[in-house]
């Protein structure tokens, strides 16, 4: 399935390493994070590739132009001022096709991505969360699930009762982002609209998430290549 991946912040938690860089330009042993982000997609036979770019968006596409010398197809959605994740995706909408991956600039995320696919398909629902059953150890939970349905979603207050994480892959039908009236937007208020509807569906992964959107991350990320790698 279509993947979009956003790559238009500016990657504040990381300065001063990201001022004068896009994250996603971040080397690690030599090469790009994002590179790392491609050869997984790859490797889950994900090969269409949609980039939301805005801050430093030059210096991806001088790297990884059409995605030809890596193995895929990557096409450029710009924006022009801050639209918000969920913006962003609005704003890429001409490219997208009726149903795609939704995926964050600093993730890297080793799980079943067909078998994902195939449970959204199935459900005949606009969209879905991947979720990690995270009881706060790596970040503080905050998604609630229900009969297979996320039933809250809460970035900010944290509750007892939320012994999940959002795992950084969505998948949406295109038509969610057609109605929706706002141009500039976070993503969250597309999942609350959800599942205020009962129309958000719960993937579990079974294995942890990584992230560079932080020092922390960075490192972890870092040190999981050195123990994976030859």
């Amino acid at each position: 399935m279509q993947t979009i991946i956003l790559c238009g912040g500016k990657a504040t938690r990381l300065y001063p390493l990201t001022k004068t860089i896009a994250k996603s330009m971040i080397k690690i042993s030599g090469k790009p994070f994002l590179e790392y982000q491609l050869d997984l997609l790859k490797k889950n036979k994900i090969f269409d590739i949609v980039l939301c770019v805005g801050v430093f968006g030059e210096q991806i596409k001088k790297y990884f132009k059409d995605g030809s010398n890596f193995g895929v197809n990557i096409k450029y959605s710009w924006e022009s001022k801050a639209l918000g994740t969920g913006g962003a995706i609005k704003n890429a909408l001409p490219l997208l096709e009726d149903s795609f991956f939704t995926m964050y600039g600093d993730s890297y995320l080793l799980f079943d991505y067909e078998d994902a696919e195939n449970y959204f398909k199935r459900s005949n629902l606009p969209g879905m969360m991947t979720v990690y059953r995270n009881e706060n150890l790596y970040e503080p939970s905050n998604v609630l699930i229900k009969n297979h349905l996320i039933s809250e979603y809460d970035k900010k207050n944290h509750k007892n009762t939320f012994k999940y994480i959002d795992y950084g892959i969505n998948a949406f039908k295109k038509s969610i982002f057609k109605n929706y009236e706002k141009e500039a937007f976070d993503l969250s208020e597309i999942h609350q609209k959800l599942i205020e509807e009962k129309k958000l569906l719960a993937y579990e992964a079974k294995q942890r998430f990584y992230q560079i959107g932080n020092p922390i991350g960075l490192r972890e990320f870092k040190d999981m290549l050195k123990n994976n790698l030859p």
